[in-house]
This record gives structure tokens, sequence and C-alpha cells, in this order.
């Protein structure tokens, strides 16, 4: 029995950690047309561990759910930036 406790806490220990599903607004206020949006759509779901990305011109704004072991917000603000929209997470201090 004592091993049976002790293999059991050693197969819980030594599982992966379980990632997070975050959600995320970005503010993209570069936006002017609409091929912006499937642009910006475009570089975030390249990002590593992104599962769905919203998209909305008349708000300026993407929102984006990803898991956090693979992403997180530095990379989807660089992924806007390097296709030349500037992004930061909505409603944060500038």
């Amino acid at each position: 029995m004592k091993k049976l406790v002790v293999m059991a806490a050693l197969a819980i220990l030594a599982s992966p950690v379980r990632a997070a599903t975050q959600t995320v607004t970005l503010s993209v206020p570069g936006m002017t047309c609409a091929a912006c949006p499937i642009t910006v759509k475009k570089a975030l779901s390249k990002v590593s561990g992104v599962s769905t990305v919203d998209v909305n011109l008349d708000r300026r704004e993407a929102r984006v759910t990803f898991d956090d072991v693979k992403a997180n917000v530095e990379a989807l603000t660089r992924a806007t930036r390097d296709a030349g929209y500037p992004s930061s997470v909505a409603g944060a201090a500038k």
C-alpha cells in the first residue's frame, strides 16, 4: 500500500504543468482600413499557443485567446508590432 501511495504522489509531481487559457483584448489604434484586421489576425494567429483571434476594426481592438504556457501578452504585442500595427493591452495605462 505504501508503494502505491508513493507511486501516485510521484505521478502527480511528474505530470506537466497545466496550461491556463487566457484572453486579452489588445488596442490596435493603427488599423484604418478593411485590410488591416486581416493582417493583424494573421499575425496573431501565427503566435504559438493562440487558439482564437477576433479583430474589430470599428473598436480598433483584437481579442485573443491563448495558452499561457506557450504565449504571453509580450509575444502578442510583438506580433502586431512586427506586422506594422503596434498594440497594447486595452485599458492599460500608456
